[in-house]
């Protein structure tokens, strides 16, 4: 290696001869190896296992690839003799390679950093923008990046919604603006090495906070701590929920840039810093000349209604989305063009269809109980189909919340008999039945059958799992697609003849 780490801090350095190890072989894993093979680095990927097309092209991009067992430290890793390691998010801090290179003084990067540190690729530098919260990232990435569009600047919305960063970096056009959504895996890696992040965004959110990878971040306190650097070296506006105390307190120990203000949203009337609803209108007092005696209209309750965005944890997201474009600068005008033409993501309170007056929905992208509570608080009389991978969390307090409105209840997951126990302690009179099929393909038709046992002329049936999916599916997209697949095989398509509708909490 010719530089320090230290002196890496443009895509113009001198990368050449920097040794990486790159842990993972995602989508993010792929990623930083392409780009620091690019820079002229040598590059070690260590993954379990690799197939398929990005296995193939580790070597074509001139990279290293080694698979197997990572439980213990592998000898190709120890021979690279490694200057840095990069994390792909969703390898636990205590991962016996994260700990190899604690123990032997070699840096974590996630490819947050790295992207930060090449950014410039491009010319001017993009700004980013960081959206995180337990619950309605996706859609509030989108919301705010179609706002910036809106207005006829070059925007990317990109990280953990399924874009890599780096990608994003790399695109030769250039971007005004980055909008990141992060999860709380990567931003446990931008402060792993010195305790604040690296990164200065222009503004930032944390929309909510509730119990979720409380496995991964050893509890409560150290996800919340993980969520919290998104504010960290902010220097426009530190967005956050006046509906969430642990927002507000997260601005306020965050070490942000001079000017920097705490801008807060929620469904309420809002003060003079705030963006909020009054009578209807969602408006700003925050971005306003007048603030302290008027403020600026930004839509209408009834107009979102209209276009399957009227659900309240949709309107929080807007008001979140509408706090961060006006703090760079976008219009009103330009805010209502883009909620004209939005349309939110899949998996998120989808409608997928109506028959026999039983409304068939699907929230599987609900992965944690406080998005599930939001999708549940939508309807009054539901057949719950929930279960999956718990991530530590208990939903106790979700079953005794809505156990007066749950016509049944259809338990599917490897962590079954937990919930199965919870039912029973706190909710006895409510009737549970479980899918014992294990096979991917068997799972969702045996739920689909259950549920439509229960339900009856006004009910609607519920995918809205509080727990990940990667127990007995890829991914939530692929629960929520076999769930509509099986949905419609049992009706015969969809008998309601209209479009679906995406609301995302």
């Amino acid at each position: 290696m010719t530089s320090s780490l230290d002196s890496l801090n443009s895509w113009y350095a001198d990368w050449k001869g920097l040794r990486v190890a790159v842990l993972g072989l995602g989508k993010t894993g792929f990623s930083v190896a392409d780009t620091l093979t690019e820079l002229g680095a040598e590059v070690l990927v260590l993954a379990e296992s690799a197939e398929g097309d990005l296995a193939r092209l580790v070597p074509v991009i001139g990279a290293s690839l080694h698979t197997g067992d990572l439980s213990v430290v592998p000898e190709a890793l120890t021979a690279h003799n490694a200057d840095v390691l990069v994390v792909s998010p969703g390898f636990r801090p205590d991962h016996p390679l994260v700990r190899w290179a604690a123990e032997n003084a070699v840096p974590v990067w996630g490819d947050i950093e790295l992207a930060w540190r090449v950014r410039d690729k491009s010319g001017t530098p993009a700004e980013w923008i960081l959206v995180t919260g337990t619950n309605g990232k996706t859609t509030t990435t989108q919301l705010t990046a179609s706002m910036i569009a809106a207005q006829g600047l070059r925007v990317a919305p990109c990280g953990n919604i399924g874009v890599p960063v780096l990608d994003a970096v790399r695109d030769p056009g250039g971007f005004d603006f980055f909008v990141v959504e992060l999860s709380s895996f990567q931003l446990h890696y931008l402060a792993v090495q010195t305790g604040s992040s690296p990164i200065s965004p222009i503004s930032s959110v944390c929309l909510n906070i509730a119990d979720d990878h409380l496995d991964w971040h050893g509890g409560l306190a150290g996800y919340i701590a993980a969520k919290g650097f998104v504010y960290e070296n902010v220097s426009n506006a530190c967005v956050y929920n006046k509906a969430d105390v642990v927002t507000e307190e997260m601005v306020r120990a965050a070490d942000v840039r001079d000017g920097a203000r705490a801008i807060g949203f929620d469904l309420g009337v809002p003060g003079p810093s705030d963006v909020g609803v009054v009578e209807g209108i969602l408006v700003d007092r925050a971005f306003h000349e007048d603030r302290h005696h008027s403020a600026l209209e930004l839509a209408t309750v009834a107009d979102l209604a209209e276009r399957g965005l009227g659900a309240p944890h949709i309107v929080e997201d807007i008001l979140a989305a509408s706090a961060l474009a006006r703090s760079v600068g976008i219009t009103p005008e330009s805010i209502a063009e883009a909620l004209a033409n939005f349309r939110a993501d899949a998996h998120r309170v989808e409608s997928v269809l109506t028959a026999g007056g039983i409304h068939w929905v699907d929230d599987s992208k609900a992965t944690n109980a406080h998005a599930a509570r939001a999708s549940l608080g939508a309807f009054p009389s539901v057949v719950w189909i929930v279960g999956g991978l718990l991530k530590g969390a208990h939903l106790d307090d979700l079953i005794v919340e809505f156990a007066p409105r749950l016509r049944g209840v259809v338990l599917i997951g490897a962590e079954r008999g937990e919930l199965r126990d919870a039912f029973a302690r706190h909710a006895p009179e409510v009737a549970v039945v479980e899918v014992t099929a294990t096979e991917t393909g068997d799972v969702m038709t045996h739920a689909v059958e259950l549920a439509a046992g229960f339900a009856t002329e006004g009910d609607t049936v519920l995918l809205a799992p509080a727990a990940a999916s990667m127990d007995q599916f890829v991914s939530y997209s692929d629960r929520g697609q076999r769930f509509a697949t099986a949905v419609r095989d049992q009706w015969g398509g969809p008998a309601n003849g209209l479009p679906s509708e995406h609301v995302e909490g």
